[in-house]
């Protein structure tokens, strides 16, 4: 048995933007009120720059909202490569400006020791994730599982206890502090934002394969644990 993959597809990105902002909208708030708190855990890169803009919009409590990052690229905070600069600049604005923001990056430790810091931070702040974004790159990665993983085990097993995942890998511009996929799929909610043609071509060519190490976008695609919303445009 497959996880159900619930395929959204949109002619504008614009009108992607509208409903994938008002469903996770709807979730915070449910979540809200029913918990009296939430979590939103996002990705960077240039896709969710309009996404992030419509969150702001949303009239929620996101004082009691915690957001934070599936993956981080080991850059100082103020770097135009940093996601967590990103998030700060197109999310935490507007009504989403009162959310409390956690980032990966530590300026005074190396990446070892963020990992220890960030994992503590997870199971006290922001587990279980109540929702999150993926992206997915044109090399069918996302979040920070990459092809040819050289922490496969690490990266992709479900058995796998630890929440976040240290990424020093060949062919990365930037070494990295992300999410593992046990991490990923013990998130209640679960969207996958994606747009473009090229993208939409590497879905559909690796949407039913187990290829793992090659395409690492079907790890989370499938799998029989949770239901994935696949947004695009």
């Amino acid at each position: 048995m497959m996880s159900a993959v619930n395929f959204h597809t949109f002619g504008e990105s614009s009108e992607l933007v509208l409903k994938l902002s008002q469903a996770i909208c709807k979730l915070l708030r449910n979540t809200i009120e029913k918990n009296g708190k939430a979590s939103l855990v996002v990705s960077g890169g240039n896709t969710p720059k309009k996404l992030f803009t419509k969150l702001s919009l949303c009239d929620i409590a996101w004082d009691k909202v915690v957001i934070s990052l599936c993956d981080e690229r080991w850059v100082d905070n103020g770097s135009d490569d940093s996601n967590e600069k990103l998030v700060k600049t197109y999310l935490l604005k507007n009504y989403a400006k009162k959310a409390n923001f956690i980032g990966m990056f530590q300026q005074i430790t190396n990446l070892e020791e963020a990992k220890i810091i960030y994992e503590k931070i997870v199971k006290d702040k922001i587990s279980p994730i109540d929702v999150i974004i993926l992206g997915m790159g044109n090399d069918g990665h996302t979040a920070s599982l990459f092809p040819n993983n050289e922490k496969f085990t690490e990266a992709f097993s479900l058995k796998n206890e630890d929440f976040t995942l240290v990424v020093r890998q060949k062919g990365v511009k930037f070494h990295r502090l992300g999410l593992t996929r046990a991490a990923i799929l013990n998130a209640k909610h679960i969207f996958l934002h994606f747009e473009g043609k090229k993208k939409f071509d590497i879905y559909n060519a690796v949407k039913d394969m187990d290829d793992f190490d090659k395409y690492p976008i079907s790890s989370i695609l499938n799998q029989k644990t949770k239901n994935i919303e696949v947004y695009y445009a």
